[in-house]
């Protein structure tokens, strides 16, 4: 079969007639519209069933391509919850030409990145490379769909993987058993989607080779893919290549059927149900109903409709539950499968708040949508917010690419995306209030509350019965074997480099001092503005750590000219995205919108800068949030070692405050602060604009002078922060204990060096080597040859003063000793064993493959230009990574990582239960320090409260 579509651009799904780019001409008040563009692919069919779907763009410098499998977690055979997800794990790993993770290799060696993902309708195989490694990159999906090693070695090392994978991301967060276990457990009666897609550990330890081979046997083939392609290649080349690769795969031998025949019954009465868990600081309580499939039409005014509900401050739960400071968040969500899902609304409440208040409220809430049709206003809100989204997704072929495959697994579909988009803009008042009724019913809902206590799995079990779900057929043949290295077929080498001509970047000062960068980085007509000052979290005084935050953070609260509220409903009508956050060195306010509203929402945004004024109400409401939110945070392992880190490798000098405050520093912060702040360092000299995405430099740079260009203060420019590091500290080795902890973090971390320094790129890269990415020696030592983690990674921030170096990984608590002896022992490997110029040339590729993904949307290239420039670097440095890390010489790696990454001077951090790992680790390192997580003071070096 094939399929052409009219090519990108002459296709638009518009909630109304486009307008200009500005829509300067729009009468007051009128919102103009937002378009996104029709997604322009082409597709057909093997005959052994596989489907290709090619997304052409030659604007970009690289391919993404993807194999999508319709198998997903609702095939877990009986007893085997997890083990597409599992799977998954194993596919990735080896085949007959390809030993133990060369993939990684493959992509990461040559400025890539791959990846593979699992769900209830699929699993997906992918890999984004320069395009000229565009051939490599399919002859790794013929080797994973035709002749791939499915061994004891591999199986078992991925299950210990998964298995790290399921503490890291469900024991060990607040909430994680909540998302995982409780919801869909109890979200479903008969689909298989009941079952946790990510598994248990029971069924994950009773898990033999034999079922993954026989798992393989029975689902994958061509006849159960789908291979999807997108960007710079020849539509000619392509499906040679294909044909070459994919065409002589047979189908599968027995094929078992991928159908799910059974169907949601209807709930007709509601049920109560109370879990438990430990480690849950606030309490959660909400409900789910049943929701019909994804390709059903009712999908679309339920997807409005949850955006009116939830979306944004200027929605109805946000009004309700967050403003009133019932409730610290709220969440809502769609979450439709091929045969059925189900509509999720809960709340975090405030920890002085009455669960059954905030219980009244949300069934007040959905009472009015019962009853009452939505406004308008409402209508077109969620709906521009909708489409808004969907130009964010579709600014890279890529992000189009996933786009298509999410629709297809779901729907069987691949135009389905734009369908999609085609429903909503049709959807009325009249939809919202009918499938409201239809599917929100009181009597429909299983209403849950989550509180801390022991984990009994029992209290929240559905007592519907457990369907019996399909046995496999058993496997039949001697799993394949990788072949001696002699005897292996090489990856082919790289095609014909595409030319890309790189965006032009405008560089312009402002009369009042703003200096002002401008590039245009696609065609899909949204864009992003990003305002940098100085003055973050090193700035603040520790007593008051988190001025800084806050004062960026609660920016959008007020200003002399609008109100919180009135703020919110205008960006949210622009389908406009606005934040403030504060780094170390630095403020920045990013504002993302499409080019059609572009000018109004920045005009919004001038105001916030100019005239935040932090209403004491809102003040106090907001900051009661961020404390709750800092005792959510202070209960997973991971984020609270992140935290320690800070005050423990920079003491008392500013870069050791902890950004977002504690507990006591929130409290001693006023409104009054805030204000003094914002004039003292959101100043016009020191400001500077970046402005990108599917705007003209010339037409940016214009729309910043006339927002920005007027704008004066009588007030000296700020200085910098003086020291902000202070002295590099002796090591320390501190326990955090948390007994009730699923998972132990881990952290070495030893002092780097500044932004400015002469031999950050020598760093940079010598830190690649020995943490960056899957292709790094820490993820190879840790997840690769032990299975002790998720992964495991190192990193180096870019300040003004000198940065921490540090490695990092999660692990089960009683092998939290043992990574932290692996992360000591490479980092000396690192800086005794010379560093070979092969090796260097693959992590340069690797480095700078990383950079050109992030420039070629306009967020990324917002964040690295802004990074730069509050160091005091260039724009243009963000084009020249490839030259300046082809200046680093072996030798200066080799040197640098000798006197930087030196174990030795390596302070040692662990959160986690202390007693499954004290002992290993005080035989390592006897001077151990250990603070129970209840007497922690983060505000302090010494971290221990006074008793």
């Amino acid at each position: 079969m094939f399929r052409s579509i009219l090519a990108a651009g002459t296709g638009l799904l518009a909630l109304a007639a486009a307008q200009p780019a500005f829509a300067d001409d729009h009468a007051a008040g009128e919102t103009p519209a937002i378009t996104a563009p029709e997604i322009e692919f082409t597709e057909w069919t093997l005959d052994n069933g596989l489907r290709v779907i090619a997304v052409q763009d030659d604007t970009t410098a690289t391919v993404t391509t993807s194999m999508w499998y319709d198998i997903g977690s609702k095939l877990d055979p009986e007893g085997r919850t997890g083990f597409a997800h599992l799977f998954e794990h194993i596919l990735s790993r080896k085949t007959e030409n390809m030993p133990y993770n060369m993939i990684y290799g493959l992509t990461a060696d040559i400025g890539g990145t791959r990846n593979a993902s699992n769900s209830p309708d699929r699993t997906n195989y992918y890999e984004q490379v320069p395009a000229e490694y565009l051939e490599a990159m399919l002859w790794t999906h013929k080797e994973r769909m035709a002749l791939p090693v499915v061994d004891q070695d591999v199986f078992d090392k991925e299950r210990e993987v998964v298995k790290e994978e399921l503490r890291q991301r469900v024991l060990a967060p607040p909430y994680g058993r909540f998302q995982r276990f409780v919801l869909p457990e109890n979200s479903f009666d008969v689909l298989p989607q009941r079952r946790p897609g990510i598994g248990s550990i029971e069924d994950l330890d009773s898990a033999t080779l034999d079922d993954a081979r026989a798992f393989f046997q029975a689902y994958y083939g061509p006849d159960t893919a789908t291979l999807i392609v997108a960007g710079n290649f020849e539509m000619d080349q392509l499906r040679s290549l294909v044909d070459e690769y994919f065409a002589a795969i047979p189908r599968r031998e027995n094929p078992v059927a991928l159908d799910i025949p059974m169907r949601e019954p209807e709930r007709t009465e509601p049920r109560f149900v109370t879990a438990t868990a430990p480690n849950v600081p606030l309490p959660l309580v909400g409900a789910t109903w049943k929701v019909p499939g994804a390709a059903h039409p009712d999908i679309a005014a339920l997807e409005v409709l949850d955006y009116i509900m939830s979306s944004g401050e200027n929605s109805r739960l946000h009004q309700a539950l967050i403003r009133t400071g019932k409730a610290v968040d709220v969440a809502e969500f769609v979450n439709p499968s091929e045969e059925g899902g189900f509509f999720a609304q809960f709340a975090i409440i405030n920890r002085t708040a009455d669960p059954d208040e905030v219980i009244a409220i949300l069934e007040a809430e959905r009472a009015k949508l019962l009853s009452e049709p939505v406004s308008a206003a409402e209508l077109a809100e969620a709906k521009t917010e909708i489409f808004s989204s969907a130009l964010r997704r579709r600014e890279t072929a890529r992000g189009r690419a996933f786009e298509i495959g999410e629709a297809l697994v779901r729907t069987g579909q691949p135009e389905a995306a734009d369908t999609r988009l085609q429903r909503i803009s049709a959807v009325t008042a009249a939809d919202i209030q009918r499938v409201a009724r239809q599917y929100l019913k009181p009597e429909a809902r299983v209403e849950l509350r989550y509180i801390e206590g022991d984990d009994d799995r029992t209290a929240y079990t559905n007592p519907a019965p457990f369907p019996t779900f399909r046995t496999l057929p058993a496997a039949t043949g001697e799993p394949r074997k990788v072949k001696p290295e002699g005897e292996r077929q090489a990856p082919p080498g790289p095609g014909a480099k595409p030319a890309i001509e790189a965006p032009t970047i405008v560089e312009t000062t402002l009369d009042n001092g703003i200096e002002v960068v401008a590039t245009q980085t696609g065609n899909v007509p949204i864009a992003t503005m990003t305002v940098l000052f100085p003055g973050g979290s090193a700035s603040d005084p520790r007593a008051k750590a988190g001025i800084a935050e806050m004062a960026a953070a609660l920016a959008d609260k007020g200003t002399a000219n609008l109100t919180s509220t009135e703020i919110a409903a205008r960006l949210e009508s622009l389908g406009a995205r606005f934040s403030g956050t504060a780094a170390t060195d630095g403020t920045y306010f990013s504002l993302t919108a499409p080019v059609a509203t572009f000018r109004d929402a920045g005009e919004v945004m001038a105001d916030i800068i100019n005239s935040a004024s932090y209403p004491e109400e809102e003040f106090a409401r907001e900051r009661k949030r961020a404390v709750d939110g800092l005792q959510i945070s202070l209960k997973d392992p991971g984020d609270l070692a992140r935290f320690v880190s800070l005050p423990v490798m920079y003491g008392d000098a500013p870069y050791g405050t902890i950004g977002g405050g504690t507990t006591q520093s929130l409290a001693a912060i006023s409104p009054a602060d805030l204000i003094a702040h914002r004039e003292k360092y959101w100043h016009p000299a020191r400001a500077k604009v970046i402005v990108s995405g599917g705007i003209a430099p010339d037409a940016a740079t214009q729309l910043v002078g006339s927002l920005l260009g007027d704008w004066t203060v009588e007030a000296a420019p700020p200085e910098p922060v003086a020291d902000p590091d202070g002295e590099a500290l002796a090591p320390r080795t501190v326990v955090i204990d948390m007994p009730d902890a699923g998972q132990a973090a881990v952290i070495a971390g030893v002092r780097a060096l500044s932004r400015s320094d002469e031999d950050y790129y020598s760093l940079m890269l010598a830190n690649a080597v020995l943490g960056g990415g899957s292709s790094g020696r820490l993820f190879d030592e840790v997840r690769t040859k032990r299975a002790l983690s998720y992964g495991a990674y190192s990193g180096f921030g870019s300040r003004a003063g000198e940065s921490v170096l540090t490695a990092s990984a999660q692990t089960k608590n009683e092998t939290a000793a043992e990574v932290a002896q692996i992360f000591l022992d490479e980092f000396e490997r690192l800086g005794t064993e010379p560093l070979p110029e092969d090796l260097l040339e693959k992590r340069r590729l690797y480095l700078g493959g990383s950079y050109s993904r992030s420039l070629e949307t306009s967020s990324g290239f917002n964040g690295i230009t802004a990074g730069l420039m509050l160091q005091g670097i260039e724009p243009a440095e963000a084009s020249r990574l490839a030259e300046k890390l082809s200046a680093v010489r072996a030798e200066d790696a080799s040197r640098v990582a000798a006197d930087v990454v030196d174990p030795t001077q390596a302070t040692i951090i662990i959160v986690g239960d202390s007693k499954q790992f004290i002992d290993k680790l005080r035989a390592m390192r006897p001077q151990v320090e250990v603070i129970s997580a209840d007497q922690l003071d983060l505000s302090s070096s010494v971290l221990k409260a006074a008793e």
